[in-house]
């Protein structure tokens, strides 16, 4: 990934179209933090997750990984605070890479 590749992300919303004139996170909707990895800086839409899928973490798509069009994973880490709501509420954080 070049430094293109990185602002392009910033203050995003995973899965929003590159060429959404509003990429990023809604008023309304409640996101998970990507912190390392190849999706650094994403914002992930758990609007509706329930506790124990939150808990599970994400497997995310990306060309940007190890294996392009493979998955970059990402969980929370236990015992880290969650807020309940609109806004960020958590942080996952990236464990590696799958094909």
């Amino acid at each position: 990934m070049n430094a293109d590749d990185e602002q392009l992300l910033r203050g995003r919303v995973y899965g929003c179209d590159h060429e959404d004139p509003n990429p990023g996170p809604l008023p309304h909707q409640t996101y998970a933090a990507l912190v390392g990895g190849p999706l650094d800086g994403l914002l992930l839409d758990i609007t509706g997750w329930r506790p124990e899928e939150i808990d599970d973490g994400a497997a995310l798509m990306t060309e940007l990984g190890r294996w392009p069009g493979g998955r970059a994973l990402y969980d929370p880490r236990p015992g880290e605070s969650r807020t309940s709501g609109p806004g960020v509420s958590c942080r996952f954080y990236y464990s590696g890479d799958t094909p």
